[in-house]
């Protein structure tokens, strides 16, 4: 015999199980559906496309995903993570973080430097990139060296050899495609060597305007110098050195900045520390 459910509501009318709302608290080990993608909570910000939270796996990989309903697993249950309130309790000593939002290793001594480098374009790129990463690069050992401009790439490239163990990584200005710029980083790019370029039209523009105390970034005329321009339009004296400082003293940690900078470093790292020896 054949046995049937009590409730005889048909299926299509049936309202399936709320899924509960839980928030995305640092060191929440959590599963994203849709990519599978398995780590633990490191951050979660508004930004202009909406909210997100970025995931570490057990490699130290990182992961930015929207909080979109019942986007992720928790003990194999599906939940809605949101933002954490600005009044949960703060994180425990033993579990610190550094600047970038990895987990901080008390007493740790920084790593043989790799064969493999991260070359980071503009001066004040390479400056913001050691004050948020300094620490995760130490331990990992990876050097960051400073590149003055992309046209100087190609030999550098060249000169350097990327290879397997020693794989290299390009962080360049905004990146136009179709532009010299972005042929240049294209001939270069191969199995050992990344290019990547921040969407921004300078590094001070990665900061969030909050951060510095101001509304937004103003818009500058095309065909202006960006940052002189910047700093008449806010009435800073237009000295770029003592501007930049300014900014560069208002960034305590990747809270500071804006998502699309973190990924693109974040990338980077991961690119050259997963070489032969990881």
């Amino acid at each position: 015999m054949r046995s049937y459910s009590p409730d005889l509501t048909p299926p299509w009318k049936k309202r399936s199980a709320p899924v509960p709302e839980v928030p995305a608290e640092p060191d929440l080990v959590v599963e994203e559906v849709s990519t599978g993608f398995c780590g633990a909570v490191i951050r979660c910000e508004k930004t202009a496309e909406g909210p997100t939270v970025t995931l570490e796996d057990r490699f130290s990989k990182h992961r930015v995903f929207p909080l979109v309903p019942g986007g992720f697993l928790l003990e194999g249950r599906a939940v809605t993570l949101v933002r954490p309130s600005a009044a949960a309790p703060g994180r425990a000593a033993g579990s610190a973080r550094t600047a970038s939002g990895s987990v901080a290793v008390p007493g740790a001594r920084a790593r043989v430097a790799r064969a493999g480098r991260i070359y980071v374009e503009g001066r004040h790129d390479a400056e913001l990139v050691e004050k948020v990463w300094g620490d995760d690069l130490r331990i990992e050992g990876v050097v960051v060296e400073y590149l003055g401009g992309i046209d100087d790439l190609p030999a550098i490239v060249t000169e350097f050899a990327p290879a397997p163990d020693a794989r290299l990584g390009v962080l360049v200005d905004h990146l136009v495609p179709g532009s010299k710029e972005s042929r240049i980083a294209a001939s270069v790019t191969g199995a050992d060597a990344l290019v990547v370029g921040h969407p921004y039209i300078d590094v001070w523009e990665a900061v969030k305007p909050s951060s510095v105390g101001i509304a937004a970034w103003p818009r500058v005329p095309r065909g202006e110098d960006w940052k002189t321009g910047v700093c008449r339009a806010l009435g800073w004296p237009q000295n770029t050195g003592a501007a930049w400082q300014h900014i560069l003293s208002r960034v305590h940690s990747y809270k500071d900045l804006e998502p699309a900078l973190l990924g693109r470093v974040e990338e980077l790292i991961d690119f050259v520390t997963a070489d032969g020896d990881a």
